[in-house]
Parts: structure tokens; C-alpha cells; sequence
């Protein structure tokens, strides 16, 4: 039977991508409902609506909210719809029952109303910049969440905050702990003496599972964006959190950590580093440089754990469990964190050569705009060009799972390399979707094929890690807390030789 498609538009109705998608789950899981989509209406977005076979209005545009259902029947359909409203009025945000007091109408309004000292945008990049100078006009320190922000207007604001005394985490900061209270992506810890300043995101999420896995807790952990350690940046909010951790009484050590920083920048944050009154260790990826885990460890000295929690496909020690066959064949890592994609990339490089990506070491190894190749490559899912218009990986990994049933039918393809991420923002249950994945792909492929997994998380976060590792553990992915410990044994799989254990 052929499904009947109602599409509509929606015009000037904004609503966030990521409660967009949870309206859509909920529609999509009605009986008599084979698919629905309800997403602003970007050109990613349309691509993805049209694909699914339904037929775009001609004057579809980015501001306008689509609604795309195919049902059963016409009742299916009126029912969808009512569903459609409930979901959209619960992520409603209801005004003020006070009538003496209006609900503030800008961002600055709200501070001012609220008393306070932190604002966190997560608005479209294109309104990020105007919510965020109400926001230090105000008098508070912003967390930009938001990507796809122009790098002037990044570096405007991050001068408008010096002037102010204030600080600017961002713009696109996933990540950031202030005062035991998580913001954006992240993992439960408990308070500790470790001040950490990252350029980075996900890479903030590793160091604080690390930390968690050897019992040690943070006191702030201050995300700068990852472009601010970039030659057009400077630095600028790297060197204001090196300046308020250092001033902080319940910091004793600090950790800065970075994707790979443009050179001069990384030797002008290290100066500065050498004229505070606290020691700072520095993480920053790159050729010839350690890795977050060995950092982590340089940061515990003698608590560093001897090794840290993996997860292979059997309880059993390391040297006892059944071996890998190794042979030849391409590596390709499918990632949701640009900084573990790096990372990794790093690792394997050393021993393979050139690794293809999207967000490449050397620009000589950019994947083509489809993402395609023979050989070694890494894909960062995360990337501002991969989630303008949906929600970020760590949150619909759809993108990814799709990805990975390709890589499996490629004969080419010997293993995959994936990280899950947990913590408060990330899916609620990754493994649920990730794990029958995996098994599917392990059986699809007709060859020796392996899936190892970095499982990025502290035991306090929402999702269970230990489950989360006993899942995915079970349908035979290896699984590291490790990225690096993960890289390695990926890199193991087809060149064993190359890899110091």
C-alpha cells in the first residue's frame, strides 16, 4: 500500500534542532506512521526530506519549520499531527505565572533579571554573536555553543570580554564544568584539584573519564572553543582561563589540552604558562607529541593507574584473549569528536601514512566532498559541515550507522574505529543503537572485520558505562576508555609490528 506524505511549512517558526528531533522520534513511533521528519528547513535537511520521497515546495527556506509525515491512511495521518502539536507545545518554555514580572525578552534582560554572572547561547550561528554581546554587555560570562559563528565575530567578542574582565568559552564550546555543574556535552565528576583549559571538546570529555577512571576530580574545566588556539584567534580565551584558574584557591594543577594549535600560538600560551604561580601541563595534540592519555598520566605521576579499564571481547586478561587475525586492509574511523578523530589520527599515521579526512593533519589528505576513498581515513561526524541543520552525533548518530553499514559491505575495509561519548547532552543509551549495528556489520562482512570502539564516560554518567562496555562488549566490539589505547589496537589489527604495547 502506497503511504499517503504530508508535508507542510511552517514559516519564521525556529525551534532548536536537537528538540526537533525528539518531536520527530515521537511522531515516527505511531503505529501506521512509516517515516516523519520535522526539521528546519536547510538545504541538509531538504536533501534528507526529499530523499525519504517526499516532494519539496518550491520556497522552502532555512527559517521556515518542515513537517514531512507519511502514514497509513488519512487518520494515521490527523493522528501524527495531533501527536505533532502535544510534542511541540511540551518543548513549549512557559512564561513567568508572576504577571508583575514580564518574561525577559533578550538575553541581556535575562541576566540582568536572573542576577547572572554566566550565560550559555545555543542559538543558530547566525544569532549566536548578537545574544552573546547582550549577554557581556550585561555583565556575564558567555559559553558559546553554538557553531558556524564567523571566526571575526569570535574574535570581536573574545576582545569585547578582555575589556569587561569577563571570559568567552567558545564560540562551538561542547564542553565545560564550572563549579561542579556541567554545561553543554558533560560527564558527571566529582571536585578535585585538576583546573583543565580546552581547546576542545570531546578531548575535555577524555581527560575528565581518565581522571575519573583513576579517582581524581576537577575543580573548573574551561572550554575556549576549538579554533582558539588557531594563528587567526591568538589564544585570546586560553590565556583569560590560564589567568582565572591560576586565581582560583581550589586549582591547584592545571591541564591545557588542544586539538593540534597553530605554533606560535602554543609558544605564546606556554610563555605565558611559565609566568603563573601554579604548574600547567600541556596536552596538545600533534606529530611527535604524547597523547591525552599519557598526558593524563604525566598529570597523576605516581597515582597514574598501570593501565586503564578496557573492554575486549572476553574478561579474560589481554595476552589470554583469542587473538585477532591480522592481515591488510584500511582502517576508517568514524568519529563524533574532531579531537579524538585527531588524536587518533596522529597514532595511526605514524605507523600507516597518510589517513584521508575531512578535517585532515596535512590538507594533501582531504577526503573529496563525498567522503569517499580507497584507502586509510577518518571522518569527523561532528564537523560544522556535516551538523548545520541537525543534531550533533552525539546525539543522532544516524549518519554514522549509515556510514557503518557501508564500511562493512567494503571489501576494502579490514576495521572501524568508533567513539561514543557519553554524559548529560549525549544520547541516552548509544549502545542501544550502536550495538545491533555493530553486530549486523560483523556478520555482513564476508572477510576477518573488526569494530573497536573508544568508550568516552565516568561511572556517574546517565547512561551506565559499565553497561554501555558490557553491550557493546557483547555482540564482539573492543572497547577501550582509552581513544589512544584505541587507536593503537586498530593500528594492531593490520600492522601489529608498528605498535609499542
Amino acid at each position: 500500500m502506497t503511504a499517503l506524505h504530508h508535508i507542510e511549512l511552517r514559516r519564521g517558526t525556529y525551534r532548536d534542532s536537537v528538540q526537533l528531533l525528539q518531536v520527530s522520534q515521537a511522531v515516527s513511533g505511531l503505529d501506521g506512521v512509516s517515516s516523519a521528519m520535522v526539521a528546519m528547513g536547510t538545504e541538509l535537511n531538504l536533501e534528507l526530506i526529499e530523499g525519504m520521497g517526499f516532494a519539496l515546495p518550491d520556497d522552502a527556506s532555512a527559517g521556515d519549520m518542515v513537517v514531512a509525515i507519511a502514514a497509513a491512511d488519512e487518520t494515521t495521518r490527523d493522528a501524527a499531527l495531533t501527536a505533532l502539536e502535544s510534542a511541540l507545545a511540551a518543548k513549549t518554555p512557559q512564561a513567568s505565572t508572576d504577571a508583575t514580572l514580564p518574561p525577559p525578552r533578550t538575553v541581556g534582560a535575562a541576566v540582568t533579571t536572573a542576577g547572572a554572572n554566566l550565560a550559555l547561547i545555543s542559538t543558530p550561528g547566525r544569532y549566536a554573536f548578537a545574544d552573546a554581546v547582550d549577554a557581556l554587555d550585561a555583565g556575564a560570562s558567555v559559553l558559546v555553543f553554538s557553531d558556524n559563528v564567523p571566526v571575526e565575530q569570535e574574535i570581536a567578542l573574545k576582545d569585547l570580554a578582555a575589556e569587561r574582565g569577563l571570559l568567552v568559552m567558545g564560540p562551538d564550546c561542547g564542553t565545560a564544568v564550572v563549579g561542579g555543574v556541567g554545561l553543554g556535552f558533560a560527564n558527571v565528576v566529582r571536585p578535585g584539584p585538576i583546573g583543565i583549559v580546552a581547546a576542545s571538546g570531546t578531548g575535555a570529555q577524555q581527560v575528565l573519564a581518565l581522571l575519573d577512571a583513576a579517582g581524581v576530580g576537577v575543580s573548573h574545566c574551561l572550554g575556549v572553543g576549538g579554533r582558539d588556539l588557531s594563528a587567526a584567534v591568538g589564544g585570546r580565551s586560553t590565556l583569560a582561563a590560564l589567568d582565572a584558574l591560576d586565581a582560583d584557591p581550589a586549582t591547584e594543577t592545571i591541564l591545557v589540552i588542544s586539538k593540534p594549535p597553530a605554533p606560535e600560538v602554543a609558544d605564546a600560551v606556554r610563555a605565558h604558562a611559565e609566568t603563573l604561580s601554579k604548574p600547567v601541563v600541556f596536552g596538545l595534540l600533534g606529530n611527535g607529541r604524547p597523547d591525552l592519555t599519557a598526558v593524563v598520566s604525566e598529570v597523576l605521576g605516581s597515582n597514574a593507574p598501570a593501565s586503564w579499564p578496557n573492554w575486549l571481547p572476553s574478561d579474560e586478561p589481554r595476552d589470554l584473549v583469542a587473538p585477532f587475525s591480522t592481515g591488510s586492509g584500511a582502517l576508517r574511523g568514524l568519529f563524533s569528536g574532531g579531537t579524538l578523530c585527531d588524536e587518533a589520527m596522529v597514532i595511526a599515521s605514524a605507523a600507516l601514512g597518510p589517513i584521508a579526512s575531512n578535517i585532515p593533519l596535512d590538507p594533501a589528505w582531504a577526503l573529496g566532498g563525498d567522503l569517499k576513498t580507497d584507502g586509510h581515513a577518518m571522518i569527523d561526524f561532528g564537523d560544522d559541515a556535516l551538523t548545520a541543520g541537525r543534531p550533533h552525533p552525539m546525539i543522532d548518530g544516524t549518519l554514522r550507522l549509515d556510514r557503518l553499514a557501508v564500511e562493512a559491505a567494503d571489501p576494502a575495509c579490514r576495521v572501524v574505529l568508533l567513539d561514543i561519548v557519553l554524559g548529560h547532552g549525549a544520547h541516552p543509551d548509544p549502545a542501544s543503537e550502536l550495538a545491533p549495528a555493530i553486530a549486523s556489520a560483523l556478520i555482513t562482512a564476508d572477510r576477518p572485520f573488526e569494530v573497536v570502539v573508544a568508550l568516552v564516560g565516568t561511572s556517574g554518567d546517565p547512561q551506565g558505562l559499565s553497561r554501555q562496555a558490557a553491550e557493546l562488549r557483547g555482540v564482539g566490539a573492543r572497547v577501550f576508555l582509552s581513544n589512544a589505547e584505541a587507536a593503537r589496537e586498530a593500528v594492531a589489527i593490520l600492522q601489529p609490528s608498528e605498535v609499542t604495547e
